[in-house]
């Protein structure tokens, strides 16, 4: 029997707390469970194995982090819209590490492996954070044919950043990584002008 006031949202909540706490690989169905003060058992009838944890989990921060880019995207187009982008990005990661590892690096599964809701909503959130990289090159004026070329140039640049910044990558060099950061996306801007100028690739 499942504890009083536990459900589905409660435990991917939960979930992904803790990967803020101990890192998105330590989240596991003991450890969670623990977290809660339930056993291992009590969590299947929420979720329906590891796979479905970590895929719920990932759609659930993916929407987080499509909700604080897009209050960031409030206004502005070109580089303004860029930097806001961008920052938005850095910032979630930087408040919220394990989450932010969710985004990167989990796959999203196959209906098999995990719940169907789980993926679909992985897929949904996804789409959702796909929509305001394409709203960021759009706005350069970007043709359609590269809009895929631009959205993974400014995503590889943005993100790369933001991980090998946060594994502690620049801490030991100078300039520090704080003031490089806003000459990336001066250059990152530079590019994607050039590219909505430039023949298609």
């Amino acid at each position: 029997m499942g504890r009083p006031g536990l459900n589905r949202a409660a435990v991917i909540a939960a979930a992904a707390d803790l990967a803020d706490e101990l890192g998105f690989d330590a989240v596991t169905i003991s450890v969670l469970a623990r977290h809660l003060g339930v056993r291992s058992p009590t969590l299947y009838s929420h979720i329906t194995g590891a796979t479905d944890l970590r895929t719920a989990v990932t759609a659930y921060v993916l929407d987080e982090l499509a909700d604080s880019t897009s209050a960031a995207m409030s206004a502005g187009e070109g580089r303004d819209l860029l930097v806001a982008y961008a920052n938005a990005i850095r910032d979630f990661a930087r408040r919220s590490p394990g989450r932010y590892d969710a985004t990167t690096r989990q796959r999203i599964p196959s209906a098999p492996e995990s719940d169907l809701r789980s993926v679909d909503d992985a897929i949904a959130a996804g789409r959702r954070n796909a929509d305001l990289a394409l709203a960021v090159v759009r706005s350069y004026g970007v043709t359609e044919a590269d809009e895929t070329y631009a959205v993974r140039l400014m995503s590889s640049l943005i993100h790369g950043y933001v991980t090998l910044e946060l594994a502690g990558s620049f801490a030991h060099s100078e300039p520090p990584s704080e003031a490089t950061w806003p000459e990336v996306l001066d250059d990152l801007d530079r590019t994607l002008t050039r590219i909505s100028t430039a023949p298609c690739h």
